[in-house]
């Protein structure tokens, strides 16, 4: 599973980078589908990220507001603040523990500690999937999503 987390990841930055050559206005431009704009969408796959692994910890989940992650650096910053929590509860995860059940504070319900690590991977891909197309909208290739070509 930590593979496809170091993907996640990996391919995260590469947006980063590709957000780098586009004027800002452009980033915050409202879009059809996904949460309405290239920043807010990459902000919310980190708030999404973030909340579920403090759920698993048993730690409160921190309120963040994704507009104000209006520029690509601050978006990136708040990537890399807590990408260091969710590695170091993944590298200290074991398989036998994903049984374990977890009540999320925003929501009802209860959920299997691996269905949501499953769920986080997913869900990373599906708003990078957002992105390609609205990349392909603007006549920009997007970053690639290839697995295969990629050295994790």
């Amino acid at each position: 599973m930590l593979t496809l987390f170091n993907y996640n990841w990996q391919v995260r930055r590469e947006w980063f980078q590709w957000c780098r050559s586009l004027p800002n206005e452009e980033l915050k431009r409202q879009r059809t589908g996904g949460l309405g704009n290239i920043l807010r969408t990459l902000a919310h796959i980190i708030d999404v990220e973030c909340s579920w692994i403090r759920a698993i910890q048993g730690r409160p989940d921190v309120a963040i507001d994704l507009d104000a992650y209006d520029t690509i650096g601050k978006v990136e910053d708040l990537s890399n603040q807590y990408q260091s929590e969710v590695m170091d509860y993944l590298n200290s995860h074991a398989i036998e523990e994903e049984n374990g059940m977890v009540q999320p504070s925003w929501m009802d319900g209860t959920y299997e500690k691996g269905r949501i690590l499953r769920h986080l991977i997913a869900h990373e891909i599906h708003h990078i999937g957002q992105l390609s197309i609205w990349s392909r909208e603007m006549d920009i290739e997007p970053v690639s999503a290839s697995l295969i070509d990629r050295d994790i």
